[in-house]
């Protein structure tokens, strides 16, 4: 079956995503764009993800819980989870490598803590725009270990990328998939990534207008949870 997705959208509890960015919003905006499958993807943490899904749960909507972990060296990559334990296991080995710096809302926006009617709950209390002291490698161990994907985010961006920080993927990287982040057309990149990778286009949405429509889609037996981990942990012949 064709899936449409978007596995990279920021809820209201990132600080650079809009204070629109709630359970209810962004399950409906997904539906009303003709997605089946969503991630939400919030910066080091998962802390919403229950509500969205809670949310979801009496639609057509699959939402998958993750992260978008900045990694030591401050590269991004998304990670995906089988279950939202799966997620918090992995959330609480980010909390013992956190740095414990209260954040400033004022400064840098609201990191807003949601239930499934959309009532704030309170505000996460320490900053999520920091690097986490581990590596890329220790990360993606640690993802795997509990069944989850990873890939490397926006990866042509020229920030907080894998290209821009590293300047290449290493090749003994246990990654199936690459994130092109959407509004880019630069086809060379595309096709130089596409022979090795499977590449995804997903919106990074910080506010609801930018959540992709179904215009990228891939193909599933089944819309769960676990033939979409699967699909995106299936290496291609790098060649």
């Amino acid at each position: 079956m064709k899936v449409y997705y978007d596995f990279h959208i920021h809820s209201c509890l990132s600080p650079c995503g809009d204070e629109d960015m709630t359970p209810n919003n962004i399950v409906n905006m997904s539906l009303l764009k003709g997605l089946n499958v969503i991630a939400v993807t919030d910066h080091n943490t998962m802390k919403n993800c229950e509500s969205v899904r809670a949310v979801a749960q009496n639609t057509d909507l699959l939402v998958i819980p993750g992260m978008e972990i900045q990694t030591r060296e401050d590269v991004h990559i998304v990670a995906l989870f089988p279950s939202l334990n799966a997620g918090a296991a992995v959330e609480k080995l980010l909390d013992e490598h956190r740095l414990m710096l209260p954040h400033r809302p004022e400064k840098f926006g609201h990191q807003s803590l949601m239930d499934n009617e959309d009532h704030l709950k309170g505000e996460y209390p320490i900053t999520l725009l920091a690097s986490i002291d581990l590596g890329i490698d220790e990360i993606i161990k640690e993802v795997m270990a509990q069944g989850g994907v990873v890939f490397p985010a926006h990866i042509n961006k020229p920030g907080n990328s894998v290209l821009a920080n590293l300047g290449f993927i290493p090749e003994d990287w246990p990654i199936a998939a690459v994130e092109i982040f959407k509004p880019d057309e630069n086809q060379n990149l595309i096709t130089k990534y596409k022979a090795s990778y499977k590449v995804l286009r997903n919106s990074d949405a910080h506010y609801l207008m930018d959540i992709s429509e179904a215009e990228n889609s891939i193909n599933l037996p089944a819309l769960t949870i676990e033939e979409v981990l699967k699909y995106l942990g299936e290496f291609k012949e790098k060649k």
